[in-house]
């Protein structure tokens, strides 16, 4: 195990490491699962090192200057916030050092350490949902979703069926997040180019990163998958929703489905991530009503 100032690559090696950590911390937003830093691991080139009882990851994303998730372990964490801000500017030499995606708690803790600056990064909030809302969609305000779903039955109903991801689905899920990055045009978006790497590392190693699917199958051909994972002992989150656009209202089947068949008495909350202030999104995650929404934070040294 790496110790800090020294840093190792994130691998699919490190699971066996860092799920214990990760999991007994009970995280609540979204990035702090080993699913997750793997599914984003060639995006942000994720290091990561051990520092007495925290554990430490940094991230690098293109040009813009790198910078650190929030240490992971037992409070009081000022100290550590503290020494690792000013290893990134005297060791690394970064201008503005931060940590971001910190939670509540981390900004509770630094709430009256001298010299610290916390502030809310609302585009990072997560959407977090009642699964029993999003399994069953009943009451008046998700009579919109319901009418979707009727329609979606009415054109497929006899063709169509509902699986839990199993390794021999995998390969049908990664040609249908072929379909979809050709029809979004990946290949000029980054993101969406290392979304997709994203998607097939994890669809290659679903068993060893502990993840949970579900699919759509129309004609016994995948049309939908969803990826996700156990964020707490309360919630599940949801990294990944793919469709097929060409089947009409086929997303909010998959969320239905996914929540209700795998979540739903399981968890009591379902996790859907940020939108990352993009419109359309925030309207499609407002649309589901969210139970609440999980605050998130940049911290930097005044």
């Amino acid at each position: 195990m790496t110790r800090f100032p020294t840093f190792q690559p994130l691998t699919l090696d490190d699971a066996d490491a860092l799920y214990p950590r990760l999991w007994d911390y009970q995280p609540v937003t979204s990035e702090l699962t080993f699913g997750n830093l793997y599914l984003w691991c060639e995006y942000y080139a994720f290091e990561w090192a051990v520092y007495e009882d925290y554990l430490l990851i940094l991230a690098h994303h293109g040009e813009d200057e790198p910078f650190a998730l929030m240490p992971i372990g037992p409070p009081p964490r000022v100290e550590i916030t503290r020494v690792l801000l000013q290893w990134m500017r005297d060791a690394r030499g970064l201008k503005n050092p931060a940590i971001q995606r910190a939670d509540r708690r981390l900004a509770d803790e630094l709430e009256s350490a001298e010299g610290m600056d916390v502030t809310p990064t609302r585009d990072d909030f997560d959407y977090v949902y009642r699964s029993a809302d999003l399994g069953t969609l009943e009451g008046r305000r998700y009579s919109k979703k319901r009418n979707h779903i009727n329609q979606f039955l009415h054109v497929y109903g006899l063709d169509y069926a509902y699986e839990p991801l199993t390794p021999e689905l995998t390969s049908g899920c990664l040609a249908l997040a072929e379909l979809w990055c050709e029809q979004r045009m990946c290949e000029d978006d980054i993101s969406l180019t290392h979304e997709f790497r994203g998607i097939r590392d994890v669809l290659e190693h679903f068993t060893e990163l502990r993840m949970e699917g579900g699919v759509i199958l129309v004609n016994d051909e995948v049309q939908a998958f969803a990826l996700g994972e156990r964020l707490n002992e309360t919630t599940a989150v949801v990294h990944i929703e793919k469709a097929n656009p060409n089947f009409r209202n086929i997303y909010p089947m998959m969320t239905k489905s996914f929540s209700e068949q795998r979540w739903l008495g399981q968890v009591d909350f379902i996790n859907r991530e940020q939108d990352l202030g993009i419109p359309g999104l925030r309207r499609a995650k407002e649309s589901y009503y969210p139970d609440h929404l999980v605050e998130k934070f940049t911290v930097r040294q005044e």
